[in-house]
């Protein structure tokens, strides 16, 4: 969690921008991108997984001024593109014990049923970048150490690892500043066969560099790889320099070349000197992750992860992609009717995330006036309840359930009471009127100065929710309260009804642990 005084910074600056407007985004409160603004969250790399993303980036820390502050990864999930779950850290460089620092740009890979992340980080003992490898039955972590030393240590740039496995079940591990190298991984994923390739660096390959050249660099090939296939054609799409980088790529009928240079796919922007791109297909579109220094406080060492969707040419080329505030457009709506993690987010003022004492992650540092947005929730014919499970140390405060806006219509307003601790769980309960149809949801916070509640999980009970089934009364030991929520709550849609433009409606509201 970020300390008191940059807590208060970001908060200010939100504010500050949304009143004012900045450069890379005149309308703060309502844009889509950076996908995460809890922390910055640069080097992005998506994996899908069945109806799912996973999200894998690093954290460029708060404290961060004149170099990469970075000792962990990230891991976020969505179903719809633009409602993103907070998992919290899967992984930290301190769980290699040969390791002393640089959690730098990763990926992670799916196969045999568990889940491979490749990561960069500074050796003790060679004093230098390399490899590793953890592993996990789970996509959202906890990775362990696979081989309790590097994988790699090639002295080959060996920074941002990239996996591809090959419709043959080859896998192929790519890599490397300021040259590209690879390995075939076994099928184990955490050994390689044969020894590591330094792959040619020609003009032809990866393009003439012009302009500044430091002597080590001499194409346009920078850093930060990703490989790729598509119809039979593999991309090797990377961060090209000189400094500030844009991405450029390269195509191969071979995942091991030789390359043809074909241009660049999106150009210098973004407020930051890198950028480090990843290239998924998910529910019949094509998607493209990059970094950027669009949040504010942003910059070179405190960058955040876009998306975009985007059509191939017809050709199979990349068409030129820029980056915008708008981001990729929702594949579904959101089920509301389910427990939904209050982490799940697609756009936020003010908040953070921590781990929660029931499993999994909360969300914190709640003060008057912030928000979370929630888009594309279709609460069909509508819904009659609200169910919030809340956490406070002080006085509480309210969670207004609004639509479209901040401002927006209120369909309801659930007060939160003290409950003895930022970890001591109830699930309080409000009446809601008005909310039908497709809208967008914000959790509007509001109450007295400092800290209000933590937030775990929400829910609302449908307008045609069946009778509950009536309990006994008897011995046993007791239920404890409600945990973590079960799901994220994206799905499919609970079918359509009207505008939802209902009256204001504040209830008292309900409570039990």
């Amino acid at each position: 969690m970020a300390t008191n005084t940059t807590l208060i910074r970001r908060k200010l600056l939100t504010a500050a921008s949304i009143l004012c407007g900045v450069a890379a985004f005149p309308s703060v409160s309502l844009a889509d991108n950076p996908i995460v603004q809890t922390i910055y969250t640069p080097d992005p790399a998506p994996m899908v997984l069945d109806d799912t993303v996973y999200l894998y980036t690093g954290h460029d820390e708060d404290s961060a001024t004149d170099w990469f502050g970075m000792n962990e990864w990230r891991v976020y999930s969505s179903k719809d593109m633009v409602n993103w779950t907070d998992h919290g850290s899967p992984l930290k460089f301190s769980d290699f014990s040969w390791a002393k620092g640089d959690a730098w740009a990763g990926q992670a890979v799916h196969r045999n049923g568990k889940f491979y992340y490749y990561v960069p980080v500074t050796s003790r003992s060679l004093n230098r970048m390399t490899i590793g490898v953890a592993v996990s039955d789970s996509p959202t972590g906890p990775f362990k150490d696979a081989l309790g030393k590097p994988l790699v240590a090639a002295d080959c740039g060996d920074i941002d690892p990239t996996v591809l496995i090959d419709d043959d079940g080859q896998a192929y591990l790519y890599w490397g500043n300021p040259s590209s190298c690879y390995v075939k991984l076994n099928e184990d994923m955490i050994s390689y066969q044969g020894g590591v390739v330094h792959v040619p660096m020609t003009a032809t390959s990866f393009g003439q560099r012009t302009g500044e050249n430091d002597g080590r660099h001499t194409t346009k090939y920078e850093e930060g790889p990703w490989l790729y296939k598509r119809d039979g054609l593999y991309y090797l799409v990377y961060a090209a320099g000189p400094i500030p980088e844009y991405i450029a790529y390269s195509t191969s009928t071979s995942p091991t070349g030789p390359w043809t240079y074909r241009g660049v796919i999106m150009p210098t922007e973004g407020s930051s000197f890198t950028n480090h791109a990843g290239v998924i297909d998910f529910k019949g579109n094509s998607y493209f992750f990059y970094h950027n220094g669009a949040l504010p406080g942003g910059g070179g060492f405190h960058r955040s992860t876009a998306v975009e969707q985007f059509t191939f040419n017809a050709d199979g080329t990349f068409p030129t992609i820029r980056m915008t505030k708008e981001g990729a457009p929702g594949v579904g709506n959101l089920n509301p009717y389910v427990m939904t993690e209050a982490e799940t987010i697609a756009w936020e003022s003010g908040v953070e995330t921590e781990k929660c004492s029931e499993g999994g992650v909360n969300v914190t540092s709640i003060e008057n006036g912030d928000y979370i947005k929630v888009k594309g929730v279709d609460f069909g014919t509508g819904a009659v309840s609200f169910d919030a499970r809340v956490a406070s140390a002080t006085g509480g405060g309210s969670i207004e359930l609004r639509l479209d806006s901040p401002t927006g219509t209120l369909v309801g307003t659930c007060m939160v009471q003290g409950t003895g601790g930022a970890q001591t769980w109830v699930t309080t309960s409000c009446a809601v009127d008005g909310a039908t149809g497709i809208h967008d949801l914000y959790l509007k916070f509001t109450g007295g100065n400092g800290p209000l509640f933590n937030f775990n999980w929400w829910k609302f009970t449908p307008l045609d929710a069946p009778d509950p089934e009536p309990t006994g009364v008897g011995g046993g030991g007791g239920g404890g309260g409600g945990g973590g929520a079960p799901s994220t709550g994206e799905g499919g849609a609970t079918g359509s009804g009207g505008s939802g433009e209902g009256g204001s409606v504040s209830s008292a509201a309900t409570t039990s642990t």
